[in-house]
C-alpha cells in the first residue's frame, strides 16, 4: 500500500522504492498487487512488469479508498500472506481492516514537513498522528526503515529499536550515454520540486557564485506543484538566465544530466535516503547536502563522497571550493562511485524477500536485525540479510 505509483506527476524516490521491490517479487514468483491512488487517464486496475496495480482515491481519499479494496479484496480472493503499510507521514492503518501480518515501511519522520505542506491546524494533526497514534497503533509490528537516521527517529517517537530493521535503496547500474564532463562549471538538482526539497537553496547558491563564476548554469531535473514558485524565485535573483528547469525527463536525458554536471546540490530539509545522491555518485558527481537532512547523513560519506553543511552560506562556499578544485571534486567523485556499487536493487529486494517470508510465516520480529548492513561495514557486506529460514 503505497500513497502513488511512479506513473503520478508527483511520483518520486518512495514510488521507485515501492516499485522496484515489488517487480523484483514478482519475478521471484510471488503475486505482488500494489495498491496506490488514481490519477488523471490512468487505469484503475493493470498489470505492470508483473504487478498488480490498483489505483483508488485521490490526494487524500487513496487511504480510505485503498481499505476499502483490500477487505474486497481477502473476501473475495483470501487473505494476502502480509501488507506493506508505507507511512507517508500517516499510515493506511491496514491493521485496522485485516487479520493479515502487516509491515510499516517508513521513508523518514515527516516532522519538519508537515508545516511546509499544510496550514497550522491540519499539519498538527498529522503530526499528532504520526508521531503518537502510528507508534501505538503499531507496537509490536515490523517496521523497515531505509536508513539509520529514520530508526533514530522512529525510536524517539516509541518505536521499539528491535522492531525496526533497515533496507536501504539501491541503485540500478548508471546508464552509458554520450555525455561527458560540461566544460563550464554546471550544477544539477534531481528530484520532485516541492517545498521541502528546497530548489530555491540552490538558486541562491548561482546567484552568490554568478561573479565568481561567470559561466556558471544550474540544472533541475523534475518537476512538481511547486515550480512555478521556483521560476518566481530565480526571477526575483536575477538568474532567469542561467537556470535550467528541465522537468520530467527519460532515463537517458536523466543520466547525461548527472554526467555533464560538476557537483549535484541536495537542499532538501529532509530525506529519508537520498536516491538522488546515490544516483549521482555512480557518475562521478558528488553531492553537497544539508548535515541533520534524515537520511542524507548516509546516502553520502561526509568528507569522501560528497560534503555535508550546516546552512546556505556554508553550502555556497562548499560548491565555490569544488567549482575551483578540480582536484578535490574528482577525488569525491571517485570514491562517490565506490559508495554507489554498495547499493543494489538486488541486495534490496533479497532483503524484502526475507523478511516477509518471516512475517508471512509468522516468525516473531527479530530483535535488532540489520537487513542491509551500514555502508561502513565492509567485514558484514556478503551476508545483507539475517536469515530464519
Amino acid at each position: 500500500m503505497n500513497w502513488r505509483d511512479s506513473t503520478h506527476p508527483e511520483g518520486g524516490g518512495a514510488e521507485k522504492y515501492a516499485e522496484t521491490v515489488c517487480e523484483g517479487l514478482a519475478g521471484a514468483g510471488h503475486d505482488v498487487t500494489l495498491l496506490c491512488a488514481a490519477h488523471g487517464d490512468a487505469p484503475a486496475e493493470e498489470l505492470r512488469n508483473g504487478v498488480r496495480v490498483l489505483r483508488q482515491g485521490g490526494r487524500l481519499g487513496v487511504y480510505v479508498a485503498s481499505l476499502r479494496r483490500l477487505v474486497a479484496l481477502e473476501r473475495a480472493e483470501g487473505r494476502f500472506d502480509v501488507v506493506v503499510d508505507t507511512q507517508n507521514g500517516v499510515p493506511f492503518w491496514a491493521g485496522r481492516v485485516t487479520r493479515t501480518p502487516v509491515v510499516v515501511l517508513v521513508h523518514h519522520v515527516h516532522r519538519e514537513q508537515w508545516p511546509m505542506v499544510f496550514g497550522p491546524v491540519s499539519s498538527r494533526i498529522g503530526w499528532v498522528l504520526e508521531s503518537r497514534i502510528a507508534p501505538r497503533t503499531f507496537r509490536g509490528q515490523q517496521y523497515v526503515a531505509v536508513s539509520e537516521r529514520t530508526r533514530e527517529e522512529l525510536v524517539a517517537l516509541g518505536v521499539a529499536p528491535g522492531a525496526i530493521s533497515i533496507i536501504h535503496n539501491g541503485t540500478e547500474p548508471p546508464l552509458t550515454t554520450a555525455a561527458t564532463l560540461h566544460p563550464e562549471p554546471r550544477l544539477v538538482v534531481l528530484g520532485r520540486v516541492v517545498p521541502h526539497k528546497r530548489v530555491e537553496h540552490a538558486l541562491e547558491v548561482v546567484a552568490r557564485l554568478a561573479d565568481r563564476h561567470p559561466t556558471l548554469r544550474l540544472r533541475v531535473v523534475g518537476d512538481g506543484w511547486w515550480s512555478d514558485r521556483v521560476r518566481e524565485e530565480a526571477r526575483a535573483l536575477g538568474v532567469t538566465d542561467r537556470v535550467d528547469l528541465l522537468g520530467h525527463v527519460d532515463e537517458e536525458t536523466k543520466h547525461a544530466e548527472l554526467t555533464s554536471a560538476w557537483v549535484a546540490l541536495a537542499p532538501s530539509i529532509k530525506e529519508g535516503w537520498g536516491l538522488c545522491v546515490v544516483e549521482a555518485a555512480s557518475h562521478g558527481t558528488p553531492t553537497v547536502a544539508y548535515e541533520g537532512a534524515g537520511g542524507l547523513s548516509e546516502s553520502i560519506v561526509d568528507g569522501r563522497t560528497g560534503l555535508l553543511v550546516p546552512d546556505l552560506d556554508a553550502m555556497t562556499d562548499a560548491v565555490d571550493g569544488l567549482l575551483s578544485d578540480p582536484v578535490a571534486r574528482e577525488a569525491l567523485g571517485h570514491a562517490a562511485v565506490e559508495h554507489s556499487l554498495h547499493f543494489t536493487w538486488e541486495r534490496t529486494i533479497e532483503s524484502w524477500e526475507s523478511l516477509l517470508a518471516d512475517r508471512a510465516a509468522g516468525l516473531p520480529v527479530e530483535s535488532g536485525t540489520d537487513a542491509v548492513v551500514p555502508a561502513g561495514d565492509r567485514s558484514r557486506r556478503s551476508s545483507p540479510v539475517s536469515r530464519r529460514h
